[in-house]
């Protein structure tokens, strides 16, 4: 199955690529992570990546599809993939299905998780997360037993800088105005399936397993 999560912040979309990673035996490819390990180690892309990323500017897109050419290249992603992150935006999008029928490996679906804004808002905006061990929790849908102390250490529970309001209604905002139109773009290809992606999650992972099934 080679395929895209969309979704807006918030939606579940990194969870599910792990749950489906597994599931499916594919990997789950994260631009951020390609970046990152590029970067570390040091390979001509990941250089031109880390120059522009100093200079504080945008990696390009030629460098991020770059990035997963090289990708898609290893082993473990001939059998398919599910790409999270990117495309971001139309202009990536037709970059990617270039880049895909270059290699013969073109897009066979493209989830959707849809998550209504008022439950975007609860999920990033009740965000906690402690900081000894990592463990995320959530003041309206997932709290912890003991207000601002984790579950699991004892630790502190703490709001990330960026899970404030303001900042998540223009990080949605963002979205809305650039990810959103690949609705669209991908309906037209007749490759978009949406889920409803609330309530239980594992009831959401086999709603999307059975898309990747009949595929």
């Amino acid at each position: 199955m080679r395929t895209v999560l969309l979704g807006a912040p918030g939606s579940g979309k990194g969870t599910q690529g792990v749950f489906l990673s597994k599931k499916f035996n594919i990997p789950q490819i994260s631009t951020g992570d390609l970046l990152r390990a590029a970067v570390t180690a040091g390979s001509e892309l990941g250089k031109q990546a880390k120059s522009a990323m100093d200079a504080g500017a945008l990696v390009s897109d030629e460098i991020v599809i770059g990035l997963i050419r090289e990708r898609l290249t290893n082993d473990d992603a001939q059998n398919g993939y599910i790409l999270d992150g990117f495309p971001r935006n139309i202009a990536q999008a037709e970059a990617l299905d270039q880049m895909l029928a270059d290699l013969g490996q073109p897009l066979q679906g493209v989830v959707l998780l849809d998550v209504p804004f008022a439950e975007l808002m609860q999920r990033l905006t009740g965000r906690r997360t402690c900081k000894d061990c990592g463990a995320i929790f959530n003041v309206h849908l997932s709290p912890p037993k003991q207000q601002g102390v984790c579950d699991n250490c004892g630790g502190e529970l703490f709001q990330r800088q960026d899970d404030n309001e303001a900042t998540i209604e223009n990080r949605l905002k963002v979205y809305e105005e650039q990810t959103a139109p690949l609705v669209g773009f991908y309906q037209q290809q007749n490759k978009l399936h949406t889920i409803k992606g609330t309530g239980d999650i594992d009831a959401i992972t086999d709603a999307v397993g059975a898309i990747f099934d009949d595929i």
